[in-house]
């Protein structure tokens, strides 16, 4: 039973929700059934540093690793 993360462009709102076999999606906020289904992303914490499959968050520098730039995106 995967969580799933989902956008409604009725009320602007991003959520997660658990989804069952083949349930459709329904906003939290408005109950609106008209929800986008969005790319989830994997990110993973460790004593040597944080890596997301996002790439780097930072957006002055391509070096994925935020002690580089002093960025705090985590």
């Amino acid at each position: 039973m995967p969580i799933f993360e989902y956008f409604c462009p009725t009320c602007e709102k991003n959520f997660e929700i658990l989804v069952f076999g083949n349930e459709k999606p329904v906003c939290p906020r408005c109950q609106s059934r008209k929800v986008k289904k969005l790319l989830s992303t994997v990110s993973h914490k460790s004593d040597s540093g944080f890596t997301s499959s996002q790439g780097s968050a930072c957006s002055s520098c391509s070096s994925g690793s935020c002690s580089t730039c002093g960025s705090s995106s985590s």
